[in-house]
């Protein structure tokens, strides 16, 4: 927010400062900062805190303060926290008093209005098998129980992004989630083709930019399941060899 002027001026204070003087400067835009006073400066980086680190704080506080946890319910807070510990804590702290220092995954998502890994679990396993009436009856029940459709197909994208991840032992590490949920990821991938996965997320991505604009949003999400109910068939159909354009070019060679 400072102008060249200001900077120049700063500079000349940081040149020449009292000897009781200590500058700390905190800023995202580094870039701005004039070289001048960045090479007298010491710069420290600081990254967002990852999802293990702040569920291994959650843990020793939990063990530290005799609360029953699930290693579970502890990394559903520390992936909402979004790398912040502070609101790791906030949530902690409010989640451990509702269930009186018996803190489960069940009233972790409840508390935190999440959508249960289960649901998109589930929802793979229709899709895959290309049944259609399984696949709206879960997107229906996820509705009743006040979730909105567009955070819903939002889910099922980062649940397909997880299952590629999952699919190479190099890449598991990039799993933000527990080792129990890790592993049902893992042997979901294996039982789900990367060409699946892949038309999966495209559909579901472009019915994330067509929820907003869309004047009936439940159809929106409806049709994108139906289609991704039907792309086992397609991609069945597409590697089927082409019998019916040979026939046509004899038809037409007898004719």
């Amino acid at each position: 927010m400072l102008s060249a002027n200001a900077f120049n001026a700063f500079l000349k204070t940081l040149e020449e400062p009292p000897s009781y003087a200590i500058f700390i400067l905190a800023t995202t835009e580094k870039h701005k900062i004039l070289p001048t006073i960045l090479s007298r400066c010491q710069i420290f980086d600081f990254n967002r805190i990852q999802v293990d680190d702040i569920s291994g704080h959650l843990n020793k506080i939990a063990q530290r303060e005799n609360i029953s946890v699930e290693a579970d319910g502890l990394h559903i807070i520390a992936q909402k926290a979004d790398g912040g510990l502070r609101d790791a804590l906030s949530m902690f702290d409010q989640i451990v008093s509702y269930t009186n220092k018996n803190l489960t995954y069940k009233s972790v998502i409840d508390n935190l209005n999440i959508l249960d890994y289960d649901y998109y679990f589930k929802l793979t396993q229709s899709l895959t098998s290309a049944d259609v009436s399984n696949a709206l009856i879960l997107f229906d029940e996820v509705l009743n129980n006040g979730f909105d459709g567009n955070n819903f197909i939002n889910g099922l994208a980062g649940h397909l992004r997880n299952l590629l991840v999952a699919k190479d032992p190099q890449t598991t590490k990039l799993l933000e989630v527990s080792e129990n949920i890790k592993q049902k990821y893992i042997s979901q991938s294996q039982q789900t083709p990367v060409s699946f996965i892949l038309t999966a997320l495209n559909l579901a991505n472009q019915c994330d930019l067509n929820y907003k604009n869309s004047k009936n949003q439940r159809l929106q999400v409806e049709l994108a399941l139906i289609k991704m109910c039907h792309i086992p068939s397609v991609l069945q159909l597409a590697q089927q060899p082409n019998n019916h354009s040979a026939t046509d070019t004899d038809q037409i060679k007898k004719n």
